[in-house]
């Protein structure tokens, strides 16, 4: 008997590809309003069943982070209005699995994109607002105890190093304003995003266990996710006490006006 709803399989093809290649050259709304019906075959609909199947998989490890397929698969629309480029489409697919609780904002996930020549297969909190940043940065610092080995120590785990390697940590060149240059934790307060992450030819799409060879990278980088999301999630309910306060306030002197 079935436990739940059927996982169907995803199937990428080689004509997913050469959308993808296709698209590249023809970044414009002319090429690709014909063409979505093709788009929707060979790329979003084996997307979201590959998400499903990604997501049937963390139940065992990561539950927190799993949501619908569609909320999960980022759009390929591109938003222009504050970009000087005006190419309406990404050049790739991807998928972000936010961890409950950060939603609405950056947090740190799992990362899933395929493009014309290859897919990345990442987890970490990427670019975060400038309060998460923060967050982060206080939670490592030495000043506030050892959190900084404990990451020292997640990022060196030889079972995450052999198929997962460390992002590009856009690193300042001086210590962050508010913490101190001589701070043990400091290489690591210059980073302003932490992560892992693997690249592999676009073709893997093409071969079978796409699912597992995701959702094993996911598994062993949860650990790290955990860590980096711990003083968000702070930050988070805090913030939330802050609105639900602010919420009360406001009612009380509607209430006495």
């Amino acid at each position: 008997m079935s436990n739940g709803p059927k996982v169907l399989p995803a199937t990428f093809s080689a004509e997913s590809l050469k959308f993808l290649r296709a698209l590249k050259r023809n970044n414009d709304r002319a090429w690709f309003d014909p063409r979505k019906p093709i788009y929707e075959r060979t790329l979003k609909t084996p997307m979201l069943a590959l998400i499903e199947q990604i997501n049937q998989a963390m139940l065992d490890f990561a539950p927190e982070y799993i949501r619908p397929a569609p909320k999960t698969m980022m759009r390929i629309y591109r938003d222009v209005r504050f970009s000087s480029d005006k190419r309406p489409y990404k050049s790739n697919i991807a998928a972000w699995w936010a961890r409950a609780g950060l939603e609405k904002t950056s947090g740190g996930g799992f990362y899933f994109e395929l493009n014309a020549t290859s897919i990345t297969i990442a987890a970490g909190v990427y670019m975060p607002e400038r309060e998460q940043l923060l967050a982060i940065r206080q939670y490592l610092s030495a000043a506030g105890g050892n959190h900084h080995q404990a990451l020292r120590e997640l990022l060196a785990d030889k079972k995450l190093n052999t198929v997962m390697q460390p992002i590009d940590l856009l690193k300042l060149t001086r210590a962050p304003k508010g913490f101190q240059p001589d701070d043990a934790a400091l290489d690591l307060l210059l980073c302003r995003q932490w992560g892992v992450a693997a690249t592999l030819p676009a073709e893997t799409v093409l071969k079978p266990g796409l699912a597992r060879k995701i959702s094993d990278r996911f598994k062993r980088a949860t650990s790290l996710l955990t860590f980096l999301n711990t003083p968000l999630l702070g930050a988070s309910r805090q913030e939330d006490k802050a609105v639900s306060a602010a919420a009360m306030n406001r009612s009380l002197f509607g209430l006495s006006s």
